[in-house]
């Protein structure tokens, strides 16, 4: 069972950057970030194979988002730059995608999200 706790959300004013945190129990192979706003389907934001660090972006993260690891703290960060009013969702972390790969957006463990909301 891997356990996985997300950090760092809160209330910002557009422009802003927030750093999210995924902290999690070790052994995992690969994390991704997601998000769901209000009405809408849970969005793929970012994955990191935390081995060898390649990342996967999804292009609706237009440049502004960064996914970074920690492995010494088994944490996974992800940066997001000119925050706009769009961006406000809770932000999920997830650990062990299908078949271990970050092109996958299956994901097997899930942290319980921490809140983003961007004020115009």
């Amino acid at each position: 069972q891997v356990h996985l706790v997300e950090s760092g959300g809160g209330m910002v004013q557009a422009g802003g950057s927030l750093r999210l945190s995924c902290t999690h129990s070790g052994g995992v192979d690969a994390v991704g970030w997601f998000r769901q706003a209000p009405g809408k389907e849970r969005e793929f934001l970012a994955a990191q194979d935390l081995g060898n660090g390649i990342t996967n972006l999804a292009r609706s993260t237009e440049g502004r988002f960064t996914i970074s690891r920690e492995n010494a703290k088994n944490t996974v960060y992800l940066q997001i730059n000119s925050l706009k009013p769009t961006d406000t969702a809770v932000y999920y972390c997830a650990a062990e995608p299908q078949y271990g790969s970050i092109w996958r957006y299956e994901y097997k463990y899930w942290g319980q999200g921490t809140q983003v909301t961007v004020s115009s």
